[in-house]
């Protein structure tokens, strides 16, 4: 069995009754009879996704035939809090929701050899990488695991999701680090909007090689924005194996690959204050137009929610330390200090969030100082002062004049990819 459900309509939306019947059409064709199920779900980052709206169905569909556990798939990032649980996942028992430590609640369950590194990355890295992940989903008994993500160009692995919401969402930090610093070096800009890639392998081989026996189902979805610039539903692949997430990848390709000829001179970002609290996240900012912004040119990052750098405790003082000083020197940096060597994932992340000296990055925080901001090798802007002149209630998505300034807009970074229509030309 690879693919049960198969629901593909780029130009309608996949309605909320549609979504119950194929997740129950999924339940009928696998006529289990389950005593304990565990859903593998995106955490608040991915709100939009409408993951939670299908978590709540498949959990009412399970909740009287069996116990269910839900584990959001945090990777790095900070646990879910109440009101926002309650926004993504609605009445579902707080009870019922595990939290993933990517430092403390792992299990090795096999090594990706240094020779297969070495391979997928052309000869740039030789190390090997343990495979590590949340130890219920070896350890729980679970009958069933579902893991529901979205389907998007994603800057870590290419695209995200499929077996990226075990072996980064709920796995551990030799697995996240190495994986994020594999990509990193390879180079982000070869990898974002591409199914095939140097870390997708690698977590194909972890799947391939030791979760083989374990019954996982994919719920993979695709999603872009309709005429009223809400989120629409435009495709379901449910499954097993690779196949869900290569029939999504291909269409989140057409749907979510915002393709242009002619390089952007200055684009404005947008950060939703409830999702972007933080650069780690921020920084998609950068990492989802830089294929687009032309060489000189100027992206402003309007931040009201920002707060910090990075989510974790050990990271956050990592970035502060050395900032978004470009690949060189963040990999000259790694050679030398230890802590950096301790955390590959912070080095990996300093390297997407780097202008690399090709266009000026200006960041406007709604608590963060100047001197913070301009710390980490950014411009400062001052948030309110740059809503006024750029008011994203007033801005559509895409190329706006304002007061006889041409600029392009980008309401949600998290949702596409902007680049040149060359950067594909050959695959």
């Amino acid at each position: 069995m690879s693919l049960i459900v198969k629901s593909s309509s780029p130009g309608t939306t996949i309605l909320s009754s549609e979504k119950r019947r194929h997740l129950e059409t999924m339940l009928e064709s696998l006529n289990k009879d389950w005593k304990k199920i565990l859903i593998i779900a995106p955490d608040f980052t991915r709100f939009h996704s409408q993951a939670g709206e299908l978590t709540q169905i498949l959990y009412d569909e399970l909740k009287d035939r069996c116990e269910v556990d839900i584990i959001p798939a945090l990777g790095t990032h900070t646990p879910v809090p109440e009101e926002q649980r309650i926004e993504m996942y609605g009445d579902i028992p707080a009870d019922r929701f595990i939290v993933h430590n990517w430092r403390t609640d792992t299990v090795k369950i096999g090594t990706v050899p240094s020779s297969y590194i070495q391979e997928v990355s052309e000869g740039k890295l030789d190390f090997t990488v343990d495979s590590e992940v949340n130890k219920i989903i070896i350890e729980g008994g679970y009958d069933q695991i579902f893991s529901i993500g979205q389907v998007v160009p994603h800057e870590v692995v290419g695209m995200a999701n499929g077996n990226k919401n075990i072996f980064v969402g709920v796995a551990g930090k030799d697995t996240i680090d190495k994986c994020h610093f594999l990509g990193a070096v390879y180079g982000m800009e070869r990898m974002m909007g591409r199914a095939d890639t140097p870390v997708r392998k690698v977590l194909n081989y972890m799947e391939d090689n030791f979760l083989s026996d374990l019954p996982i189902v994919y719920i993979q979805t695709v999603l872009n924005k309709d005429e009223t610039g809400h989120m629409a539903l435009r495709g379901m692949y449910i499954g097993t194996g690779h196949e869900p997430f290569e029939a999504a990848a291909s269409l989140s390709g057409q749907l979510n690959l915002d393709l242009m000829d002619t390089p952007i001179k200055k684009t404005v970002v947008y950060l939703d204050p409830g999702e972007f609290k933080s650069t780690w996240l921020g920084c998609k900012a950068i990492y989802r137009t830089r294929m687009a912004i032309a060489d000189g040119g100027e992206l402003i990052i309007m931040a009201p929610g920002l707060r910090e750098f990075g989510e974790d405790p050990d990271i956050d003082p990592l970035i502060r330390r050395y900032g978004y000083i470009g690949t060189p020197k963040i990999l000259e940096a790694v050679k030398q200090d230890k802590d950096l060597q301790g955390s590959l994932s912070a080095a990996a992340h300093m390297i997407h969030g780097s202008h690399e000296g090709r266009f000026s990055v200006t960041y406007c925080p709604g608590h963060l100082s100047r001197e913070e901001i301009e710390g980490v090798n950014f411009k400062y802007g001052d948030v309110k002062e740059m809503m006024t002149k750029y008011d994203p209630e007033k801005l559509k998505d895409g190329y706006n004049t304002v007061n006889g300034e041409k600029f392009f807009f980008v309401s949600n970074p998290a949702i596409g990819l902007w680049a040149l229509t060359s950067n594909f030309a050959e695959g």
